[in-house]
């Protein structure tokens, strides 16, 4: 009988594991593999951050709830992966070989690609992960002590633009609450070649929705903005035309900033010979199998999208909770047909749907396909994305609790969506 390897327990591998559980017979053995002892919910970090939300609000032991699915969970980092030999060999030495190997490893959080930044060996602070997220709270106590600037945005690369949205407004939110918004100055730094372009090429009308609310927020901005490099209380930006030429060099004072990081492919994934682009992602098919190893497959951020557009300052395309949830019901079926000597026939929706709280409200877009020209193409705003927000991650985290394998996006946010749509 088959062994499948699902390397990551995150928003993508937990929900494979599930899924792949219930799909195939009792027989063939599911192993999860992950860096840490627990799953994280990613869209709640901002919350984190300035503590609307605390770790064990927004974390779970990944042992105890796979174990009750009969799924083994192995809490160790991959140091290589051998794929002509179906082999993993962890950062203790100890190897685990496989059948079929998933990739759902989400990036790597790169950065080294400009100097000063980072949240470990830098002056900037992150929301990608809950201890990033914690760390940039404990630094937020001290700074409401003596308020100052602060910086907001995406470096260069970066590839999932909605976060940076959320914690600007978000961080405005609860300045407000605190009467402390008047000395704090926001500047939303980001490398997109304008505001609301999300690595999309726009939604709707993001663009104008996104720049009124910045102004009424009372934040400044600057696009195609590409961060040379972070000083400790200084930021250095070039800022090009849409010629990439150029047009201006700025100096920002910051006290706090939270810059979202260039993603690359994590080590382990990116040193395997023909599995991966040049930054690391991995090549796959329509079916989600990679195309040097068909007995390998990848879903999430980890995978390889070609940006929407050419953009003056390098962009990347963001994968949204949809079309992750689509990738892991691809690679599930495709896994128990070829399982079963039948030939694969599911395909992934790679469409972009995302619910983006912005304090005491919120913003949601939808792009169908993700890639323009688009059947959809809508974004609106208003309280019900905030509160959408909030149901979602409840429903989200008891789904990782119970178990549960049905598709949230399809079943819930897509209908729920589609009613907003109709009737606003």
């Amino acid at each position: 009988m088959a062994h499948i390897v699902i390397m990551g327990a995150g928003i993508g591998g937990m929900p494979a594991a599930y899924e792949m559980r219930e799909l195939l017979p009792a027989a063939h053995r599911i192993t999860v593999v992950n860096a840490t002892d627990f799953f994280q919910f990613v869209p709640s970090n901002p919350w984190v951050a300035v503590g609307w939300r605390d770790r064990e609000a927004v974390t779970l032991k990944i042992a105890p709830l796979l174990e009750r699915k009969g799924i083994a969970f192995v809490a160790k980092p991959v140091k290589t992966i051998d794929a002509a030999a179906n082999r993993l060999t962890l950062d203790d030495g100890a190897t685990l070989d496989y059948d079929y190997l998933v990739i759902a490893t989400g990036p790597k959080l790169s950065f080294d690609e400009v100097p000063g930044a980072g949240p470990t060996n830098g002056f900037t602070h992150s929301v990608c992960t809950v201890g990033h997220a914690e760390k940039f709270y404990g630094d937020y106590q001290k700074f409401l002590e003596n308020p100052g600037p602060v910086v907001i945005g995406a470096m260069p690369l970066a590839s999932c633009f909605g976060p940076a949205y959320e914690f600007a407004f978000i961080l405005d939110a609860d300045l407000r609450k605190r009467k402390l918004r008047h000395k704090v100055p926001i500047t939303f730094v980001t490398s997109e070649p304008y505001i609301g372009h999300l690595g999309l090429g726009g939604v709707g009308d993001s663009k104008s929705m996104l720049e009124s609310e910045l102004r009424s927020h009372d934040m400044k901005w600057i696009t195609n903005a590409k961060t040379t490099k972070v000083e400790d209380g200084k930021m250095f930006v070039t800022q090009l035309d849409d010629h990439g030429a150029v047009y201006k060099e700025h100096e920002i004072p910051f006290k706090l900033s939270m810059m979202l990081p260039a993603f690359k492919g994590v080590d382990a994934v990116a040193a395997v010979p023909n599995l991966c682009n040049p930054r690391g992602f991995v090549l796959i098919d329509e079916f989600q199998r990679s195309k040097g190893y068909k007995n390998i497959y990848s879903a999430g951020v980890c995978v390889a999208i070609p940006p929407v557009e050419v953009t003056p300052v390098p962009t990347g395309a963001p994968k949204t909770g949809y079309m992750i949830e689509t990738m892991v019901t691809a690679i599930t079926h495709n896994i128990a047909a070829d399982l079963a000597g039948k030939p694969a026939t599911t395909k992934a929706t790679w469409n972009a749907i995302c619910l983006a709280d912005m304090g005491d409200t919120g913003a949601a877009f939808v792009a169908l396909p993700q890639m323009p020209p688009r059947n959809v193409n809508w974004f609106k705003k208003g309280k019900w994305v905030h509160y959408a927000k909030i149901a979602f991650e409840k429903y989200f985290m008891r789904k990782m609790k119970t178990g549960n394998s049905e598709p949230v996006f399809e079943k819930y946010v897509l209908k729920a969506l589609g009613i907003v749509r109709l009737v606003s």
